[in-house]
């Protein structure tokens, strides 16, 4: 199993749109091959951003790899350029192999 992460920092105060956004978006991960999962997770508040990852679990790393390269993954990600203000920086891509697991 594959655990692919995109660690965003989001701006004081667009907490709610940056929600709205990934709550309302076309996901095109249905009937993609190897796709287990997806959740958004909100984490800690600092001083001026707020903590968020969004998590996808995949059969394998094959799997999410193919889907990076697909269409689907294109049509995913068109509008991300569209947000720059609700971010501090770039999202951080974190890949994990599953090892253990109960």
């Amino acid at each position: 199993m594959f655990i692919a992460m995109n660690r965003f920092s989001v701006t004081e105060g667009s907490e709610k749109k940056f929600e709205l956004i990934w709550k309302n978006r076309d996901k095109n991960l249905t009937g993609v091959r190897g796709f287990i999962e997806f959740h958004l997770l909100r984490g800690p508040k600092e001083e001026s951003s707020t903590l968020y990852s969004s998590h996808t679990t995949w059969q394998d790393y094959d799997s999410f790899e193919a889907w990076t390269k697909s269409d689907a993954f294109k049509k995913a990600h068109a509008n991300a350029g569209n947000h720059k203000g609700l971010y501090l920086g770039h999202p951080q891509f974190e890949g994990f192999e599953v090892l253990d697991g109960i």
